[in-house]
């Protein structure tokens, strides 16, 4: 048999082939469209997974402007996550320009969705991520998208889920501990738009805010003199700014009220890494920081 394989010219060949070829690692290539979700995703993919955020860093979600660079990412993409309930209305003309045509994962299906109280027009609040329960749910919804897409690291996909749901639990129970200790009335919060809803919702927390759900709305003059008396009547005596809004409409209302500056919430995007809310669960603890103080009254 082997004088038989040299007259054939196959014994080099016989004598290096493995037995078996051994399997070429893969990584996941997922766009996430905005750095929390982004940062969601990585948790449950972990080494498995390469995760691009479209909007970056302190990037306002609701006026993003994509580049030439993003349609290049979502055309690479083997899989794309966003929030939806109104989130991306961008994300339509983005996939238009890309030739993108998959369905991207909607993360927030199955979560209670709350339209806040009082608008002339019922609207959706797409921040879901602002109550801690929800992500929950993300992050099963991002685990069984990533075992369908990459059924082979299934059962990583599985405990690195698991691990993270245990830590936003922890992170849940401090959060509600922490405003437990705040009285009832003094649970009133102004911002500069209407991003934390369900945070206040889940949490038992008022907030009050000259812009709507969108960075993109603008307030009337009566409705900024309505936030203006209903400030007076309920005694806030701070203020804040987020990281991806304008500052210059909740700066208007504070001059007419006196109220002060409690800082910068992240409401809808993280920081850079070396900011003070480089990842979900960090941006979280910041805000719960900056609120509790501003309600004790020691900021």
């Amino acid at each position: 048999m082997r004088r038989l394989s040299c007259l054939l010219g196959l014994c080099g060949v016989l004598s290096i082939m493995p037995a078996t070829a051994a399997p070429v690692p893969h990584t996941v290539q997922a766009v996430a469209s905005f750095t929390v979700l982004a940062d969601v995703v990585a948790h449950v993919g972990g080494t498995h997974v390469h995760v691009t955020s479209l909007v970056p860093p302190d990037g306002d979600p609701h006026e993003f402007e994509p580049a030439p660079d993003d349609a290049r990412q979502l055309r690479q993409a083997d899989i794309v996550f966003m929030s939806g309930e109104g989130l991306e209305s961008w994300f339509s003309r983005l996939a238009h320009a890309a030739g993108y045509h998959g369905t991207p994962v909607i993360v927030s299906n199955g979560i209670s969705i709350y339209t806040p109280p009082g608008l002339r027009q019922a609207e959706t609040d797409p921040h879901v991520w602002n109550s801690v329960p929800n992500v929950i749910i993300w992050t099963n919804n991002i685990r069984d998208a990533l075992i369908a897409i990459d059924p082979a690291d299934a059962d990583s996909f599985r405990a690195s889920a698991a691990a993270y749901v245990t830590q936003l639990r922890a992170l849940d129970r401090d959060i509600r501990d922490r405003i437990a200790t705040i009285p009832a009335a003094r649970r009133r919060i102004l911002t500069s738009h209407d991003a934390f809803g369900y945070f206040g919702r889940t949490y038992g927390l008022t907030f009050m805010a000259p812009q709507g759900l969108s960075t993109e709305t603008e307030a009337s003059a009566g409705d900024i003199a309505a936030l203006i008396r209903q400030i007076r009547q309920t005694g806030v005596t701070t203020y804040f700014m987020e990281n991806a809004a304008d500052p210059r409409m909740v700066q208007q209302v504070a001059r007419a009220t006196g109220t002060r500056p409690g800082g910068e919430l992240y409401a809808e995007a993280l920081s850079p890494p070396g900011g003070p809310a480089p990842d979900y669960i960090t941006m979280m603890r910041h805000n719960t920081d900056l609120m509790v103080a501003a309600m004790q009254g020691t900021r």
